[in-house]
């Protein structure tokens, strides 16, 4: 659970730090990445809840505030979820030890979306690495990626 907040509040800062760079579709992107890894920790809170087990929450550091550019942002999310995957891949392992058939079946979902999770980031940092030699192609990047709709929106005040 732990690892899905921070994972939520790693992409919340790199939304925050390019939003002030000045892109702001890889800050919605990135946004809705947050609300993503949020809706994940989620998931995995509520099936410990109903297996009958108390969740205790830890402390969540702090990610970082800023990158020095889009490419490294995405390279950083990138080795995140690569991380992710390690642990939910130990958590899978240790169901199957367990033998825990319904741990193993809801792992199931989460091992599946870090496939996609590592290729949605591969993904943008190839076309990251085209926009090094055309400029334009950033610009076009940014606007496709400011189309990716929320999960949910959150009132703004004035």
């Amino acid at each position: 659970i732990n690892a899905e907040l921070y994972s939520a509040y790693l992409y919340l800062a790199m939304a925050a730090d390019m939003s002030a760079k000045g892109y702001p579709g890889l800050a919605n992107w990135l946004q809705v990445q947050s609300q993503e890894e949020m809706t994940h920790a989620m998931k995995i809170y509520a099936f410990v809840i109903e297996r009958g087990e108390r969740v205790i929450l830890g402390a969540i550091d702090g990610p970082q505030p800023e990158w020095a550019a889009p490419m490294d942002a995405f390279r950083a999310a990138l080795a995140h979820e690569k991380l992710i995957t390690k642990k939910i891949n130990e958590l899978y392992r240790v169901a199957r030890e367990c033998f825990d058939p319904a741990t193993e079946i809801f792992l199931q979902w989460f091992v599946t979306e870090q496939v996609e999770e590592e290729a949605n980031a591969s993904d943008i940092i190839v076309r990251l690495e085209q926009a090094v030699a055309a400029p334009s192609l950033l610009v076009m990047l940014d606007r496709e990626l400011a189309a990716r709709p929320a999960l949910f929106t959150m009132p703004v005040s004035n």
